[in-house]
């Protein structure tokens, strides 16, 4: 698997790659790094431990429930809930660690741990790499201190985690959704039981699909990677707007009441005029990828927010969050981070928040999401080539800079090199969909002229 963790904890095929001896190795290193980061100081840790329905997670939980409880560390089970409730709990329980087994939008077949300090905070690089050597060291057969008798982990379920988090999430909502009619699309993941839960005491009427997990069917043609199912069932039962969660539920798209997408982007748009109408848009400022549509970046300028922009990925967003404070951001995918009651992406808040902006303003999701007009956007990957040079070709920097005369304010360029895969990513925006192909497509010969 190379590097063990990435730019989300630890994924690959459950119980090829992701096998239950790493888990309860990782579990072990876990807790013998936060000990040593002095996480415990010296009381007798307690470790929130939840999952999303594969049915690879039922062994995948009992093995980091073993590793965690043979290295000294209570365990509070709370069974299949969303990442982000497991974040909370963490944080709203002041336990010392959390863990959340799922692989998010992945295929079933796939599964992933993830690791969250004390506040429900995911870890920083520095203890990922600590952990990863730690358990290698183990692998190879260094001893470590094993607790006996009373040392060992205490293992209970945590029934009461549903029922806390979602009076979290209405608790925190400005204003309740009476008179909605919402199409939720649980992607047979793991907010099937819990969003139609809180969407309802929050006094939505609630129509699920895709809120019937067998442990097999997640993310299975359904969820925010179809939202065919969601679209089809808005129309069909006449709904005010639709809901798609991906299989852990961190993240959120929409469907208006027309069947058009609403994504990310959008979503936080909405959000933000919403936020900085009440006075809780701190900063007056919004934090997105350098992936954000440039109708978003034009959009906040109409209103008068400031857009603040990181690298890809939702940890980056959530770095530069916490660091100056701010309190909303998020991603074109749907992770959205409100800062203020989430610690994470959280699919199931981003919608409630989504539904009662439409509740207090009487208005159309299509009318709120109009507030930015998305550019035709267009990605292209291109494979087998040497994506470390794409910052320093001449090549390469003379065609990008011909593409962005041509373009000029009304669109924009953007190559980047893929985290995961000997590829690099050209993406391009302008007023019509035809020139961003045709830009699109001259800078791809060009990379691989430039880097092949």
């Amino acid at each position: 698997m190379g590097r063990l963790f990435g730019t989300d904890g630890v994924r690959g095929v459950a119980n090829a790659d992701l096998t239950a001896e790493l888990a309860l190795g990782l579990s072990v290193a876990a807790a013998h790094v936060l000990a040593e980061a002095g996480t415990f100081e010296g009381h007798r840790p307690t470790a929130v431990v939840g999952r999303d329905p594969r049915a690879s997670g039922e062994f995948l939980e009992a093995a980091v429930v073993a590793g965690l409880a043979s290295a000294g560390v209570d365990v509070l089970r709370v069974g299949v809930l969303p990442t982000p409730a497991v974040a909370y709990l963490t944080g709203a329980l002041g336990a010392d660690l959390g863990v959340m087994l799922s692989a998010s939008h992945n295929p079933m077949p796939d599964n992933g741990i993830k690791f969250f300090a004390r506040g429900g905070h995911k870890l920083p690089d520095e203890l990922e790499d600590r952990i990863e050597a730690l358990h290698g060291s183990h692998g190879a057969g260094e001893p470590w201190d094993r607790p006996t008798g009373a040392g060992v982990g205490r293992v209970r379920a945590y029934d009461e985690g549903f029922d806390n988090y979602v009076a979290h999430l209405i608790g925190v909502l400005p204003n309740r959704l009476d008179g909605l009619k919402v199409v939720l699309d649980e992607a047979n993941g793991a907010a099937s039981r819990v969003s139609p839960e809180a969407f309802a005491r929050a006094g939505a009427q609630v129509i699920t699909v895709g809120a019937d997990p067998d442990g097999l069917n997640i993310n299975d043609g359904c969820g925010s990677t179809h939202l065919a199912h969601v679209r089809d069932a808005v129309l069909e039962h006449g709904a005010d707007l639709g809901i798609a969660h991906d299989g852990d539920a961190d993240r959120c798209l929409a469907v208006d009441a027309e069947g058009n997408e609403v994504d990310g982007d959008q979503i936080m748009a909405v959000l933000a005029v919403g936020l900085r109408e009440r006075g809780a848009l701190r900063r007056n400022t919004v934090v997105a990828t350098v992936m954000s549509n440039l109708g978003f970046k034009l959009a906040m300028e109409r209103e008068g927010i400031s857009l603040v922009q990181t690298a890809v990925g939702d940890r980056y967003v959530l770095e530069e969050m916490k660091k100056e404070g701010y309190a909303l951001g998020g991603e074109q995918s749907g992770h959205v981070i409100i800062l203020d009651h989430a610690t994470t992406g959280d699919g199931t808040l981003t919608g409630l928040m989504l539904a009662a902006r439409l509740s207090a303003t009487g208005r159309s999701l299509r009318e709120l999401a109009a507030v930015m007009e998305r550019l035709p956007q267009v990605l292209v990957n291109v494979p087998d080539v040497d994506k470390s040079r794409v910052d320093s070709s001449p090549e390469l920097a003379a065609a990008v800079a011909d593409a962005e005369r041509e373009l000029g304010a009304t669109g924009r360029v953007l190559l980047r090199p893929s985290g995961t895969e000997p590829l690099v990513r050209v993406m391009v925006e302008a007023p019509d969909t035809e020139q961003a192909r045709s830009v699109a497509a001259r800078l791809a010969d060009a990379v691989k002229s430039a880097l092949g």
